[in-house]
């Protein structure tokens, strides 16, 4: 609401608007009208929540896929969407926001959030692993290493406290959502970080970071473990081995992200590494889907 000049008298599309609250947000902000859209049967309750709070004459809410709903205005100046997930882009409403951006957005709109970065460390998190994975070694005095196996492939979302980070951050993927493709989000990028003490790695960690450099005063959050709670929490990725590693070692790679072949809301992510350290060097292919 610090920002209502860039919504006054604006057309505002709404994509996956569900509850309706942005719609409502940029409605007192001043837009001239306010499309939400969303395929769900939320939007129902979004049109008595827009009705109760007195806005249903400047916001119009339409219940459909993006690419089969009819606008009631050719274009619009501003597009607004909470589209992402998981690691940023699992089960993510990217796409359909790029469609929206490419069918209705005037030349010179506006896009919030705008820019999106993703970031990669390590965690020390020994106890977790223990508990988690370990325990399918002996389940009652049975092994269930095939459980293992797939738990191994398979990130883990879930709250990680700072205080378990020993490397530096290394933002490999930064996305404008004004000029992204959606074949830009297949992609396989370098990173390198530099461990700040000495530790063992049992995982790396991965967040993303929002910004919305389009407004008056650029306005940024964070999903990482230095910042507040949000329900994205972090993503975890579990190395096959604990690596020993000394302040000042590095560890470079890549990390390649596509969607699933088989069921493209999934996502294929292979994480390659190779430790340069003092105590160990090493190297190897992690391969994950996060379904």
């Amino acid at each position: 609401m610090k920002n209502k000049h860039l919504f006054q008298d604006k057309v505002v599309l709404d994509v996956g608007c569900g509850t309706g609250i942005l719609s409502m947000f940029a409605a007192k902000a001043g837009a001239k009208h306010v499309i939400g859209v969303d395929m769900s049967n939320i939007i129902d309750k979004a049109r008595l929540i827009v009705e109760e709070n007195g806005l249903s004459d400047r916001i119009t809410l339409l219940k459909g896929k993006m690419e089969e709903v009819e606008l009631p205005f050719p274009s619009v100046d501003i597009i607004i969407s909470e589209w992402m997930g998981y690691f940023l882009l699992y089960e993510s409403m990217l796409d359909t926001v790029l469609l929206a951006r490419d069918r209705y957005l005037s030349p010179n709109g506006k896009i919030f959030p705008d820019t999106a970065t993703m970031v990669i460390s390590t965690i020390e998190d020994g106890d977790y692993k223990e508990d988690k994975l370990s325990f399918w070694d002996n389940v009652y005095g049975f092994k269930m290493s095939a459980i293992k196996d797939a738990a191994m492939h398979e990130p883990l979302v879930d709250t990680v406290e700072s205080r378990v980070v020993n490397a530096s951050q290394c933002v490999f993927k930064t996305i404008d959502i004004m000029t992204v493709t959606k074949a830009d989000l297949n992609f396989s990028v370098p990173f390198e970080i530099s461990i700040m003490r000495d530790d063992y790695v049992h995982a790396f960690i991965s967040w993303f970071d929002i910004e919305f450099r389009a407004c008056h005063k650029p306005v940024r959050f964070s999903t990482g473990p230095f910042a507040k709670y949000t329900h994205w929490k972090q993503t975890v990725f579990y190395t096959p081995n604990t690596l020993t590693v000394c302040k000042g070692d590095t560890i470079k790679g890549t990390i390649d992200c596509a969607p699933n072949a088989e069921n493209p809301r999934d996502l294929d992510i292979t994480i390659d590494y190779q430790l340069t350290g003092k105590e160990e060097s090493s190297e190897d292919r992690m391969v994950f889907r996060m379904c």
